[in-house]
């Protein structure tokens, strides 16, 4: 026998063989077991607990690898088997080798756990019974009781009949918890553990009461004095199984326990333990022990108890929180609770104490504590770590628990008085918002509801924090998956195959995201609906909009202010909200989604005002109208959805509100606005139809007037905006009945606001829908009559305009009040006024200002008013009595209107010329009678007066766009000789001050003598000349602008002087009027006198801070002046000694009197500087002056005059400008300037290489490329190259001759002098003035 063998070798000779059995192994031979043998070795006292240990270990071996054969051994004699059994119980009694105990203890849990099917356990627990009833030492019960732990736990099938049937045995149980030995109740509590989990619900409820109370008091008794941490560990584990049973509950809860007895040597509770204990122990005696056993737990290093500790409070409030809520509350639970969160960081204990907390919420003692705010500090860190956990129900929980605290907490009682704990919990929350989870997500976006309300509000208010939350749950909108179902049904058309093979798992998964994608977005619209209230109630409280900490540059528009957080509010809802609950509504829409949506726009309305008007613009144009109306008809009709309603009828009104204040702002009365807010606030609620029919509610008689008038208002608001509601031809025929059924049933009058809207839809309706006949055409009118104050009823729309002049029935009526509130309009609008002003960069370029004004586009407001005019011509006639008979400004604004009619060269512009110069001659023939008769200023010559600058404008612009023919001057008799007469008697009865009409006077005086035939201009000047009062006027001009300065420092025009235009112009009339005296020696009856040595100076001195237009005017009149030897009657010059020097006078200064040489000088070096100028008509001027500079000077003194042009200064002059390029070569005043150089004898110009290069510039570029100024220059050049410069070879003289030749046919017969006007500013010019001299 080998000696693993289990055999006792005195005794195995008497065992009969078949109760031996050798197993097999692999490596051949195997062990013996003698089951007779094993029973006998455990029977004798004297074996060895060695060998009976190894015997055990054996026996133990083979029931793990090799049972069946063992189970045949006991298979032949089942009274062996009992034997075997009943002999290791007895040894769990008598052996004392407690590692024998041991291994008993598990051979006789394998061979039941073997041989439950064969083996009664009742025999078991009979025995175990039999063995507690004998024993009279407790300790010696152990190994029993440890025995059953393991029994129980590893056949859990004998729980049940254990509890059932053996109620003595549990009796047993219960006493033993009552021995003071701690091991003996840790085995006990272990059994009870076992039994309690094991049996499930039946077995618990199974259990007597007696012995369920008895064993809960014996568990608080053993509990509170427990100081091994297996007993403590046991006897929580054992009383989580006892709380989950609401009888249980109520023993465990109502029993109080005496002296709480604590071992010092206990270590596995915190340092603070004792004094807890301490302080317990002096509680009353009726205070329930099992709250304080909790906490005891809670205050424990193990995480394991304190999380057993948070399921019993957990498993003992769900029975019966009323019941057990304020008890918990009041033994200080909540605070130990908050202070497991702040060291925490497991997920199941998070979890277990989050769930607690909740339930303790619903007891107001919570609150009432203080409990809240002692844990929320607590509460927002944990949540910061849960939020990243794996396990997502810890946040999920913990955000439910923020949420009830902060939704239950009294108003009085702040849990963020300070900054740093609202900032805090907003960073937890923001943190929750961006969980992967969206039900973490939601349920933080619910805690940041709660937080929206302003008694959870620091002082003071944390604004950018309250922004960036909104910002944050913004952020989660683009993940959201709100795919409608017919778009779920078009997917899966085009991906049926793919379906096929991925099974129905991935349909489910879409359609739980969706359901929790459409979840968060109803609690985030809920959650912005609160951020929108709270914005509102911050800003009804002066304090909280300006906090007294904040800076005071941060009071508005910074990032932490009231104004950002609305911009914020506002800037989402446009960009985010809005359309991503539209993208919702594609499937069936959700009442609450809806009612908080409109709820949230009516809050912009209170919390942007100023810029709704262009939010409710947006909202029209995007159909909103159109959705609130179906949506109300869709979801709230039959009394259904009543808060959907209201909230509905609520935006409606607000967008109404808002867009009819905008659109009748100036005209509207705030009895209109409160009259149309009553309407809509008395009548949207019940308006719950579908657009669809509403032509047929406008059309019945029957319906109530309220309710149509409301669907008029909306018509007309939504239509103003571009949103057609209803087809235009449904809107005009069903508005044209509503006015006839009105009428007919002898209604009040339509409210004023009604009617303007229904004008408005009958206006912007009426191209898609038949004319009105005449029974229609009268209600039409009637109804308007009955508004007392027809601009009450004006919308600035160029289809009103239509409406009213299409029907001459209205226009008769309406048509000039109509078109004065359209041309008022237009000026509180801003329009553009005027059209004539232009930049100095056109006139440099050469381009006609005029021409310009042809070219460009007119306002829109002025283009309707010329379509009108072109489609109606009645409309000009009544502008043009509008010019005389209304005010300035309107007349302003109507000349304006034909300022563009004219200069558009449109093809009845030069009728309505015709047609305006006798209508003008009569309206400055009564504002003459009226100044003789009242005198000027007073009474009607005020009024009167008032139009005289329109009317002389006007009279200025016929200048302007009809081209002006020899024909219409040729009889100075006609029209236009009465209209200069007059014009110049008015100019010379205003005063001096009023520039308004002087200027166009001058303006048109001037003009006309510049566009006079030679053979009737005789009369003209004559007729001015004798005007005492306009030469007066003249004078006054020249006066204020004349000045003494130094003849070294320059200075501007003084303070005095009159405006710049009213200058320019009185310099080019005395210009004309000096040149046409000079021709026609007109008798003078009054001179002006003039300052010259004034007028050089300040072109010598003072050019570069003189307008370019002043410099013209100035350089016109000494043009005017030079040419008649500066001794014109019509001027009187005055000179000073900075000119002619001091007296007696040099010989030179005498022949040049009252000029000078000096003053020649200066005018010489002037002209030379602005000779290089780019300005156009400085240019010409220049070129002009010189021309009659050079003159007087050859009239006066011929040696100073060449001397004059041989200067440097010519050829410097010639090589800059011959540097320019061959455009600027070519140029009719270089080709001119050229000529004037030769023509006086300059050595500066030589044939090569200056004429030269002319000459073969010419032939590169073409005769034909050259304008007829150019050519006419040109001409004039190469003759007097061939009258004075010397040619040097017979080729040069050919080829001059034969350009000479080609120009010819060109300039001959053509008249090349330019007779239009142009405009610049406020000056006209007559470009014939301004042509090249050609001697």
């Amino acid at each position: 026998m080998a000696s693993t063998d289990i055999v006792y070798e005195q005794v195995h000779f008497r065992h009969d063989p078949k109760w031996s059995v050798r197993l097999r192994s692999a490596e051949g031979g195997g062990l013996l077991l003698c089951l007779a043998c094993a029973i006998e070795m455990m029977e004798t006292k004297e074996m060895a607990s060695v060998r009976k240990c190894f015997a055990l270990s054996s026996i133990s071996g083979i029931l793990k690898s090799s049972a069946g054969a063992l189970r045949e051994l006991f298979r032949q004699d089942h009274r062996v088997t009992l034997h075997f059994i009943t002999t290791l119980l007895g040894m769990l009694q008598t052996e004392k080798d407690p590692v024998t105990v041991e291994k008993v203890d598990q051979v006789l849990v394998q061979l039941l756990l073997e041989f439950q099917n064969e083996l009664p356990f009742h025999f078991v627990l009979d025995e175990v019974h039999k063995q507690l009833n004998g024993q009279l030492s407790a300790k010696s019960l152990l190994p029993t009781f440890n025995f059953l732990g393991n029994l129980v736990k590893t056949v859990p099938n004998v729980a049940h009949s254990f509890i059932t049937q053996y109620v003595p045995l549990l009796d047993h149980l219960c006493s033993a918890l009552a021995y003071p030995d701690e091991a003996l109740k840790t085995s006990v509590v272990h059994v009870w553990l076992q039994l309690m989990q094991t049996s499930g619900d039946a077995g618990a409820q199974d259990l007597p009461i007696a012995t369920r109370d008895r064993l809960c008091t014996l568990l608080l008794q053993t509990f509170s004095n427990a100081s091994s941490a297996q007993l403590i560990k046991n006897c929580a584990g054992l009383l989580w199984q006892l709380v989950k049973y609401e009888e249980a509950v109520s023993v465990l809860m109502s029993s109080s326990g005496g002296p709480l007895m604590c071992d010092t040597n206990e270590d596995i509770l915190t340092n603070n333990s004792q004094s807890l204990i301490q302080d317990l122990e002096q509680q009353p005696a009726d205070h329930s022990l099992l709250p304080l056993l909790l906490k005891k737990l809670l205050l424990s290093g193990d995480e394991t108890l304190q999380m057993t500790s948070a399921k019993c409070i957990a498993a003992i409030l769900v029975h019966s929180p009323s019941q057990y809520c304020a008890l918990c509350i009041k033994a200080d639970l909540p605070g130990f609770l908050f202070d497991r969160l702040a060291s925490s960081s497991s997920e199941m204990l998070l979890w277990s104490i989050y769930s607690c907390l909740v339930l303790l919420t619903e007891e107001l003692l919570f609150f009432s504590q203080c409990h809240s705010v002692y844990g929320i500090e607590s509460l927002v860190r944990s949540l910061k770590e849960a939020v990243q956990l794996s396990n997502l129900e810890a946040p999920k929980q913990g955000f439910l628990l923020l949420t009830e605290i902060l939704e239950r907490q009294p108003p009085g009682v702040h849990l963020f008085p300070s900054a740093s704990g609202f900032v805090a919990v907003s960073e937890a929350v923001k943190a929750g918002v961006f969980s992967s989870c969206l039900l973490v997500a939601a349920q933080a976006v619910k805690a940041a509801t709660a937080l929206f309300r302003l008694n959870h509000q620091s002082r003071p208010v944390q604004y950018q924090e309250l922004e960036e939350l909104v910002k944050a749950i913004t952020s989660r909108f683009p993940e959201l998956i709100l795919t409608s179902p017919s778009h779920r049904r078009s997917l899966a058309s085009h991906n049926l195959f793919y379906l096929q093979i991925t099974g129905n798992k991935q349909s489910s998964d879409s359609s739980n995201q969706t359901f929790r994608s459409k979840g968060f977005l109803l609690q985030a619209l809920i959650c912005f609906q609160a951020a929108c209230r709270l914005a509102e109630e911050c800003a009804s409280e002066p304090a909280l909009v300006k906090n007294p900490f904040t800076a005071p540059y941060k009071h508005s528009g910074a990032q932490d202010s009231l104004e950002s957080v609305c911009q914020c509010l506002l800037r989402c809802c446009d960009s985010v909200w809005i359309p991503t609950v539209l993208r919702t509504c594609d499937g069936p829409p959700s009442a609450q989604i809806l009612e908080s949506l409109y709820s949230i726009l009516c809050s912009q309305f209170v919390l942007l005002p100023s810029l709704m008007p262009q939010f409710a613009r947006k909202l029209v144009s995007s159909g909103f109208y159109r959705l609130a109306v179906e949506h109300k008809a869709l979801l709230c009709a039959g009394n259904r959805n009543p808060i959907l309603n209201a909230t509905c009828c609520g935006f409606l009104q607000k967008l109404s509100m808002c867009l009819l204040f905008q659109s009748d702002a100036h005209c509207g009365s705030s009895h209109d606005f409160e009259e149309v807010e009553t309407l809509l606030q008395c009548n949207l609620f019940s308006l719950c139809c579908h657009l669809s029919d509403w032509p047929s509610l406008l059309c019945e008689y029957q319906e109530p007037r309220a309710v149509q008038y409301c669907l008029v208002m909306m018509l007309f608001l939504a239509l103003k905006q571009g949103d057609r509601l209803l087809p235009d031809q449904a809107v005009f025929s069903s508005v044209v009945v509503l006015l006839q059924s009105v009428q007919e049933q002898g209604d009040c009058v339509l409210p004023r606001s009604v009617l303007r809207s229904a004008l408005y839809l009958l206006a912007v309706t009426q191209d898609r829908s038949p004319s009105l006949d005449g029974a229609h055409l009268n209600y039409v009118s009637k109804a308007l009559s009955s508004c007392q104050s027809f601009a009450s009823l004006y919308s600035h729309h160029p289809a009103l305009l239509h409406f009213i002049w299409r029907y001459p029935e209205l226009a008769q009526k309406y048509g000039a009040l109509v078109l004065e509130l359209w041309l008022a309009k237009k000026s509180q609008t801003g329009a553009r006024q005027d059209t004539a002003g232009v930049q100095e960069s056109d006139v440099n370029t050469g381009n006609p200002t005029h021409q310009q004004e042809q070219n460009q586009e007119p306002d829109w407001e002025t283009s309707e008013l010329l379509a009108l005019m072109e489609k109606y011509p009645n409309v000009m006639l009544t502008l043009l009595d509008m010019v005389v008979g209304r005010e300035a400004p309107v007349a302003e604004h109507v000349l304006h209107v034909l300022k563009v009619l004219l200069l558009g060269q449109r093809e009845f512009a030069t009728d309505l010329c015709t047609n305006l110069r006798p209508a003008l001659l009569q309206a400055l023939q009564w504002i003459s009678v009226d100044n003789m008769a009242n005198g000027p200023g007073q009474g009607h010559a005020a009024a009167a007066a008032s139009s005289l600058p329109v009317v002389l404008k006007l009279l200025c612009l016929t200048q302007a766009s009809d081209p002006p023919s020899p024909s219409i001057y040729s009889s100075m008799e006609g029209v236009c000789f009465k209209l200069l007469y007059h014009v110049s008697s008015l100019a010379g009865m205003l005063k001096p001050t009023n520039t308004e009409s002087l200027l166009p006077a001058f303006n048109f005086l001037q003009c006309c003598l510049s566009l006079s035939p030679a053979h009737s201009s005789d009369r003209a000047v004559s007729m001015l000349l004798s005007n005492g009062g306009l030469m007066d006027q003249l004078q006054t001009v020249a006066s204020s602008s004349s000045s003494s300065p130094s003849s070294s420092t320059p200075s501007p025009l003084p303070s005095s002087c009159p405006p710049l235009a009213l200058l320019c112009c009185s310099h080019l009339l005395l210009s004309s009027l000096i040149a046409l005296q000079r021709v026609h020696s007109t008798q003078v009856h009054k001179s002006v006198i003039w300052s010259l040595d004034t007028a050089v100076h300040r072109l010598f001195c003072q050019k570069r801070n003189t307008d370019n237009l002043l410099l013209v005017s100035y350089l016109r009149m000494l043009q005017a002046l030079l040419d008649a030897d500066l001794a014109s009657p019509v001027v009187c010059l005055s000179t000073g000694p900075a000119l002619v020097g001091p007296r007696p006078l040099e010989p030179e200064d005498g022949a040049l009197y009252p000029l000078g040489s000096m003053g020649a000088q200066c005018l010489l070096i002037t002209l030379r500087g602005l000779l290089m100028q780019k300005h156009e008509l400085l240019l010409r001027t220049s070129v002009n002056c010189l021309s009659s500079l050079l003159g007087f000077l050859k009239r006066k003194n011929p040696d100073l005059a060449k001397q004059a042009v041989c200067q440097p200064w010519s050829q410097f002059l010639l090589y800059c400008n011959f540097s320019s390029g061959e455009k600027c070569l070519l140029h009719p005043a270089l080709l001119r300037l050229i000529t004037l150089l030769l023509q006086y004898g300059s050595t500066a110009v030589l044939w090569e290489p200056d004429l030269l290069r002319v000459i073969d510039t010419v032939e590169r570029s073409g005769i034909k490329e050259l304008n007829h100024e150019a050519a006419r220059a040109l001409r004039l050049l190469l003759a007097q190259i061939q009258s004075s410069v010397p040619l040097p070879t017979e080729d040069h003289k050919l080829r001059v001759r034969k350009m000479v030749e080609s120009l010819g046919p060109q300039t001959s017969a053509e008249n090349c002098s330019v007779s239009n006007v142009l405009n610049v500013g406020d000056v006209s010019l007559c470009m014939s003035e301004f042509s090249l001299k050609t001697a």
